[in-house]
C-alpha cells in the first residue's frame, strides 16, 4: 500500500482533517434550535447587555462635557494672557472669575454623574477637561499671587451644594413651602497626576506671559516666571521616572521651557540697559529660537 494514500485515512478529500462534528453520525448531529428569550441565561446577557449601554451611553456624555471644559478654560486662558497689556487688570480678573465658575458648573454635571460610581472607572473620559481647567485656575492663581495653588485647594472649589428642587404638587399647601428644603451635595477630585499633568502645561503659558511681558516693556516678570519655573523644574525632578509616563514625558517640554526663559533672561541682564524697550520681545523670541535650534527641536 502506498504510505501517501494510507495515511489518509484519517483526514477527509483534499487531505484536510475532519471537523469534529464529522464523527457523529449523520442523524445524531446537532442542529440548531430556537433559542428560548425566557431562559436564564438569556435574561441575564439581557441585563449585561443594559449595563454596559448605559455606561457607554454615560461614557460618551463626559467626553462631552470635558470637551466643553476643556474649550471654556483655554478660552479663560487666552483672556489671562490679555492681562499684560490691559489698562484695567482687575475687569479681566474678574471676567476670568466668571469663565472660570461657568467651567465649574460644568464640572458639577460631571460629579453629577459620576455619583455613586467608581470615578476611575470613566477617568479617560474626564482627564483632558480636568488637565486644563488644572492649567487655567492655576495660571490665575500665578497672576494673583506668583505662586502655586495646590490641589486641596483646588478640590475645595470643586464642591457643590444645592437644594433638592424637585418639582411640588400643585396641590400642596402653601405651608409647606416654608420647611426648608433638603440640600445636595456634589463633588469631584482632581487626582494627583491630573494636577501634576496641568501644572506642567502651565509652564508653557508662563513661557508665552513673559514673550507678552517683555513685549510691553516689563522686565521684571521674566525673572519672576524664571525662580518660579526652576521651583517646579526641581519638584518634578524629585518625581522623576517613578511616576506615571505622562508626567515624565512632559518633564522634557518643562525643561525647554524653562531654558528658554533663563537664557533670554540672561540676555536681558546682560543687554537690558541698551536694548530698546520695543525691541525686547524681538530679543527674547530670537533667544528662545536660538535653544530650539541648538536642542534640535526646529
Amino acid at each position: 500500500m502506498n504510505n501517501k494514500e494510507g495515511g489518509g485515512h484519517g483526514r477527509g478529500s483534499g487531505g484536510f482533517r475532519k471537523r469534529k462534528h464529522d464523527n457523529f453520525p449523520h442523524g445524531q448531529r446537532r442542529e440548531g434550535k430556537d433559542i428560548n428569550s425566557s431562559s436564564a441565561v438569556m435574561v441575564a446577557f439581557k441585563l449585561f447587555q443594559q449595563e454596559l449601554d448605559t455606561r457607554h451611553d454615560k461614557y460618551e456624555r463626559l467626553v462631552k462635557l470635558s470637551r466643553d471644559i476643556t474649550v471654556e478654560s483655554k478660552r479663560t486662558i487666552f483672556l489671562l494672557h490679555r492681562i499684560t497689556s490691559a489698562p484695567d487688570v482687575e475687569e479681566i480678573m474678574n471676567e476670568s472669575e466668571s469663565k472660570l465658575e461657568a467651567v465649574r458648573q460644568k464640572i458639577k454635571q460631571v460629579a453629577q454623574e459620576l455619583w455613586g460610581e467608581d470615578m476611575y472607572q470613566y477617568h479617560r473620559a474626564i482627564t483632558p477637561g480636568l488637565q486644563e481647567y488644572v492649567e487655567a485656575v492655576s495660571f490665575q492663581h500665578f497672576i494673583k499671587t506668583r505662586s502655586l495653588i495646590s490641589v486641596d485647594e483646588i478640590n475645595k472649589q470643586l464642591v457643590f451644594i444645592s437644594e433638592d428642587t424637585k418639582e411640588e404638587n400643585n396641590t400642596v399647601s402653601s405651608d409647606l413651602d416654608d420647611k426648608p428644603k433638603p440640600l445636595c451635595t456634589w463633588s469631584l477630585k482632581v487626582t494627583p497626576v491630573d494636577y501634576l499633568l496641568g501644572v506642567a502645561d502651565l509652564t508653557g503659558e508662563l513661557m508665552r506671559m513673559c514673550i507678552n511681558s517683555v513685549g510691553n516693556g516689563d522686565i521684571d516678570t521674566p525673572f519672576e516666571v524664571s525662580q518660579f519655573l526652576r521651583q517646579i523644574y526641581d519638584g518634578f525632578s524629585f518625581i522623576g521616572n517613578t511616576g506615571p509616563y505622562e508626567v515624565s514625558k512632559k518633564l522634557y517640554t518643562l525643561k525647554q521651557s524653562l531654558a528658554k526663559v533663563e537664557n533670554a533672561c540672561y540676555a536681558l541682564k546682560v543687554r537690558g540697559s541698551e536694548i530698546p524697550k520695543h525691541m525686547l520681545a524681538d530679543v527674547f523670541s530670537a533667544k528662545a529660537e536660538m535653544i530650539d535650534r541648538e536642542e534640535g527641536i526646529s
